[in-house]
Order: structure tokens, then C-alpha cells, then sequence
């Protein structure tokens, strides 16, 4: 089940032509998010969960806020 439902994304990425490196960035960055929701931001218990170090996910989280903190910022430029 999971397969074809990644196969029909994939599909779609590709028609609307994202960049491999952008899908897997993007995958990560909303992985990330759902597993700390699911874990209440427990930076450990997420971490232990989806198999990295705490400090390699506390390093992204923070790369995350930076870039929402830009995006923030161009749009109130607009």
C-alpha cells in the first residue's frame, strides 16, 4: 500500500518537475515535524524514534526555523 502511494507522489513530482534533491528535502523537513508532533517536541524521544542523534536533530530543527523565519520575512516585504 505504502509503495503505490509513493509511486503516484512520485509521479506527481515528477510531472510538476521537483528536483530529487528538493522531494528529499522537503520529505525530511515534514518527517521531521510529524514525528516531533507525535512525540509532544521531545527532541530525544523523537530522535531515538526515527533513528538519528539528538544533536543532528536539533540541528535541523533549528535550519527549519531559520528558513520559516525567512520566508516569513520575504513575504511580509511583498
Amino acid at each position: 500500500m505504502i509503495h503505490t502511494r509513493l509511486e503516484t507522489l512520485i509521479d506527481e513530482m515528477l510531472e510538476g518537475q521537483i528536483l530529487l534533491e528538493e522531494a528529499m528535502a522537503e520529505f525530511e523537513k515534514l518527517y521531521i515535524k510529524k514525528a516531533l508532533a507525535r512525540h509532544k517536541q521531545h527532541l530525544s524521544k523523537t530522535a531515538s524514534a526515527i533513528g538519528i542523534h539528538r544533536n543532528t536533530l536539533s540541528k535541523r530543527v533549528a535550519t527549519y526555523q531559520k528558513q520559516e523565519k525567512s520566508t516569513l520575512k520575504r513575504a511580509g516585504k511583498r
